[in-house]
């Protein structure tokens, strides 16, 4: 089985009470550390104990996402013939980091992060119940320790590391307040720039930008920012965001978010953090609309349906005179010389006559762009009549 969640929620201690209660033997190995050696010598002792007493080995690898598709591929025949029970923990999606054969010999379960509620329960337990914590026997209110549990991020080793340290600075009987807490975390935010949590926070900044909600939106951004993110990743994304899914209801979308990606470019962190919170603001309260997204898609289907439909003669320049010859741009009506600038001609190859890619929605400034399109086609509806 695999063990998939975030740092602190249990999974080693997990691993250990399944072995205590099935009583098997239990081998740990990091694969920070470890190697192939070390997997074939955890093997063979699995082999010796099923041999001399008839009991299964677990072995558990922590970080199981740090072995290499080759390392990892060693474990298959010893888990096919079920000389060791494999337990892995990992905090990377296991869909990503585990190949596929290993995948599909074992289950995956995901730990969450624990909630505040509990990681008061295992500070309480640690002071009423470990050696060095009753021999310095610290005083701390239950403000405190609600105040540690919910600062740990769902991380009970950090709580628990915490207050170990805490306790050792406050002194014997002294007094353990929300100030020294403060101090030992430096109010760590933990983040992995590479890791799944990195691509999370992207996906539910740019759906809460895309769903009009700035203060969501501002929260992520906080979140990515404090965690050590690159504001040009951040200022990116919203640049794709602003023609995505804005587009032309609000044209001046895209301007702000680039002036964004310049404007952190220039100025850099820690003041960057002013440009991408204004521009989030401004792009969170536009108007939306994917109809330019859409549009190139159906054009790219008319592509892949017509890939060499021929531009129409009259659209063709005639650099030479054997083009000039052989039609090119015949017949072109140049729009200025009419009225309104617009005049009936074909614009599209003969075999998409007709076709709509762009469909505007009525919101924002695209609203103008719909009715100008619907006045064209009645004005030059009404002039091929005449």
């Amino acid at each position: 089985m695999i063990f998939w969640g975030p740092p602190g929620c249990g999974k080693t201690t997990l691993a250990l009470i399944i072995a205590r209660s099935t009583d098997a033997y239990f081998e740990n190995l990091s694969a920070v550390l470890s190697g192939v050696k070390d997997v074939r010598a955890v093997v063979e002792r699995a082999k010796d104990r099923i041999k001399r007493e008839n009991r299964k080995t677990i072995l558990f690898i922590d970080e199981i996402h740090r072995f290499n598709r080759a390392q990892q591929d060693a474990f298959l025949p010893y888990v096919e013939k079920g000389i060791i029970v494999l337990i892995g923990a990992t905090t990377e999606n296991p869909s990503f980091e585990v190949i596929r054969p290993l995948l599909s010999r074992t289950r995956v379960y995901i730990l969450y992060p624990l909630l505040p509620e509990h990681i008061e329960i295992l500070i309480k337990r640690a002071l009423e119940r470990d050696e060095r914590m009753k021999e310095i026997s610290p005083e701390i209110s239950d403000e405190t320790i609600k105040f540690l549990a919910e600062i740990s991020g769902g991380d009970a080793r950090i709580a628990l590391d915490t207050l170990e340290i805490a306790a050792e600075t406050a002194g014997k009987n002294g007094l353990i307040d929300k100030e020294i807490i403060v101090n030992i975390l430096q109010r760590r935010v933990p983040y992995d720039k590479k890791g799944e949590e990195h691509y999370n926070l992207i996906s539910a900044f740019i759906k809460s930008v895309r769903g009009s909600d700035p203060d969501a939106a501002l929260y992520y951004l906080a979140r990515m920012l404090e965690g050590g993110e690159d504001p040009i990743f951040i200022a990116r994304r919203l640049v794709i965001l602003s023609s995505e899914d804005i587009g032309n209801a609000d044209p001046q979308a895209i301007m702000v978010a680039v002036a964004c990606k310049e404007a952190v470019e220039f100025v850099g962190m820690p003041e960057g953090f002013l440009p991408l919170s204004q521009a989030t603001i401004y792009l969170a309260t536009a108007p939306k609309s994917n109809s330019a997204y859409l549009a190139y898609k159906e054009a790219k289907r008319a592509v892949k349906e017509f890939p060499d439909a021929p531009v129409p003669l009259h659209l063709r320049n005639a650099p030479t005179e054997l083009m000039e010859k052989l039609g090119y741009g015949k017949g072109y009506r140049y729009p200025h010389d009419y009225r309104y600038s617009v005049v009936n001609q074909e614009y599209l190859p003969e075999e998409l006559k007709g076709r709509r890619f762009y469909h505007p929605k009525l919101i924002g400034y695209e609203r103008k762009i719909a009715r100008y399109l619907e006045w064209v086609k009645e004005y030059l509806n009404k002039k091929g009549k005449e």
